[in-house]
Order: C-alpha cells, then structure tokens, then sequence
C-alpha cells in the first residue's frame, strides 16, 4: 500500500504537470486565433482560383500546358469536350502517384498526427499490390518523416520539416516547385495532397486532394461550352496561373493544417487539464484516508499502551 509520501508526491507531480498542461492550452488558443483567421482570409482566394483553374481547363486543350496533362490513362486529350468525358476516369489504368502528406512537427495533439499517417497508409496500400504503378512520397512535418524512415518502405522524395511556427508563402512555393518539377519531369503521372481541414476548435476533417493533373469544371452533358478570349494568348495565361494555382493550394493545405494541429492541442490539453484535476481530487481523497488510517492507528495504539499500563498497576 502506498504511503503518505509515495501519495503526496503523486500530488505535487500532477499539479506540476497539471501547470504545464494549462500553459500549453493557453499558447495553443493564442496561436490557433491567428492561424485562424489566416486561414479564413486565405480560403476565398484558393477556392476561386480552384474554380477559376478548374474553368480554364474546361475550355483548354491539355497540350497547352504540362500542368493540364493527363498521363497513365492510355489516352490523348485533344478536346476540351475530351476532358470532360474522361475527368472522371484518372485512376482507371496504372500512374505513378506522388502523396504529399502534412503532419506537425510536435505531438501532444491527439489523434492530430495519427490520423494522418493512417489515411495516407491506407492511400498507399490500396495501390502497393500493383507493382506497375509507382508510388512516391513528399512528407511536411516531422512525425510523418518519423513514420516512414522507421519503415522505409517507399520511396522518399523529399522532407519539409520545422517551418510551421514561421509559416510562409515562400515554403508553399518551395513544395510546389518541387511538385511541379516532378510532374513537368514525367516522373510521375498524378499528385495527392493529404492533410487536416480545419473546421472548428473541436473538429478536423481529414482531406484527400488530387492536386495534379489540374481537374477541368464538370458540366452537365446538355450544357454548351463558352469559348474564352485569351489576352495576350491562352499559353502565355496557363504558364502564369497554373504554377501560382499550385503555390496557393499547397499553402491553403498548410495554413488549414497549422490551425487544426493548434486546435487539435488546444483540446487535448483541455482534456489533459481536466483530467489532471480529477486525478489530484481522487490522490486527495486517498490521502485523507490514508492519514485518517495512520491516525486512528495510532490512537488505537496509544489508548491500548494506557490500558496495558493501567492493568499493570493494578
């Protein structure tokens, strides 16, 4: 049975981690504010441009740009109207696949980082059965390149790690020309981002994009397609937009896992806190037994001895 001092030691230990655990709370509220509203600023431009590329692709033949080819499906687009029928059809034969998975750098988060890396595995199991298609990885974040480097089971292409307490736009165009060069290279046929969608303090969504090639709008089958005007020239305008239509969609995906990672801690550091006070009620309640134990004892023992004494006299 544990003593006074094993259980008041227990007590001082979680009130000590009990501190760490609200200040931890606190920092990720103030920070979670601000990744807020960056990331409900940024969310209107990424969504329009998302559409606005999306539109563009409709109305383009693909060889216009490498960014709007469409490879490992055995076919040439050569009409807008071709790009339609088949957007639906880009994993029907084998592509190499490039998965760009975001995690945070730290834990303390929950299942913050765990439910990342268990749908990016099961991305990567679904086609590791089909030696013909090549799967490639960009892990952002230390826990997912923990994960994988502890397996080494596929094929690292790059590591983007301890840049989220400085975010900027400079690290999302350092992904995505990394993407781009790989996909401009041909060496690989179709690019996936995962990562947490941010969507309350409480909630995550965990998010699974086709980032490349550049999916055009679907319309209905009896709607008539607007041709577009292009100033100077559609290929002058696609080499502009395609490449910063990248840039913006990997920093959105940064900034919306940023605040679902300072969400995610906050939470967990309420519950923490939470449970730290229920477990220094519960050692205080064993405590007090304890030491009510030790005192009856003791009086047990003390009124004994005096008896013991008085019949001795007597």
């Amino acid at each position: 049975m544990a003593t006074l001092r094993d259980i008041r030691r227990r007590i001082t230990s979680v009130k000590s981690t009990q501190q760490i655990t609200r200040a931890m709370k606190l920092v990720a509220a103030a920070k979670l504010r601000r990744a807020q509203e960056r990331i409900l600023e940024a969310r209107p431009y990424a969504y329009k441009m998302g559409e606005v590329l999306s539109d563009l692709a409709l109305r383009s033949p693909r060889e216009l740009h490498p960014l709007l080819a469409k490879r490992g499906d055995g076919g040439e687009a050569g009409t807008p109207a071709a790009g339609i029928r088949d957007a639906g059809a880009s994993d029907a034969s084998p592509a190499r696949k490039m998965l760009v998975v975001i995690t945070g750098d730290r834990g303390l988060c929950g299942a913050f980082n765990s439910n990342i890396i268990r749908r990016s595995v099961e991305f990567l199991r679904a086609y590791q059965d089909e030696p013909e298609i090549g799967l490639i990885l960009i892990v952002v974040g230390r826990k997912v390149r923990d994960f994988y480097r502890r397996r080494g089971q596929y094929t690292v292409r790059s590591e983007y790690l301890n840049f989220f307490d400085k975010l900027a736009y400079s690290h999302a165009a350092q992904i995505a020309q990394d993407l781009v060069q790989a996909y401009v290279g041909e060496e690989v046929d179709e690019v996936h981002l995962v990562y947490n969608e941010f969507k309350s303090v409480a909630t995550q969504r965990v998010a699974v994009e086709q980032l490349l090639p550049i999916q055009p709008a679907i319309v209905p089958a009896d709607a008539s397609i607007v041709e577009f005007i292009f100033e100077p020239s559609p290929s002058a305008v696609l080499e502009r937009l395609l490449p910063k239509h990248v840039e913006v969609q990997i920093y959105r995906a940064l900034m919306e896992s940023l605040a679902a990672e300072y969400g995610a801690r906050m939470t967990a550091m309420e519950n923490a806190t939470r449970n730290a006070s229920e477990m220094i009620d519960l050692l205080t309640l064993q405590f007090n037994k304890a030491r009510q134990e030790k005192i009856t004892k003791e009086l047990l023992e003390i009124v004994g001895g005096a008896e013991a004494l008085r019949q001795a006299r007597e």
